[in-house]
């Protein structure tokens, strides 16, 4: 199997990074961050918007629900409001079946 570099998780990631991550423009997740109160970005002396890991995960699991899922914004505040463990448990196991997913079509693709 060839080597992998494992990723480098940083402790913050500025907005635009994190809009990278997402490829949504950065105005979005600032939009996001005023409409759900479970983003708390810290912000510097400057006033820029420093991410945590857990912010990153957050916003991942909003935009799945809001891009792939098609949820409103409405429908994605009950369902973080009302069920936060089962839609992060769902995340994760989507996101777990994605790597699989990935590994299996790169064995192929090697065969």
């Amino acid at each position: 199997m060839p080597y992998k570099e494992q990723k480098v998780e940083k402790l913050y990631y500025s907005i635009g990074e994190v809009a990278g991550m997402l490829e949504v423009p950065v105005s979005t997740v600032r939009f996001w961050e005023n409409e759900f109160t479970i983003l708390k970005p810290m912000k510097n002396k400057k006033g820029n918007r420093l991410f945590t890991p857990a912010d990153v995960k957050n916003l991942k699991i909003i935009h799945h629900l809001l891009k792939e899922e098609g949820m409103t914004l409405s429908g994605v505040k009950k369902k973080l409001t009302g069920n936060w463990d089962e839609t992060d448990y769902k995340y994760e196991i989507n996101e777990s079946l994605q790597n699989i997913k990935s590994i299996l079509l790169e064995l192929k693709d090697n065969m």
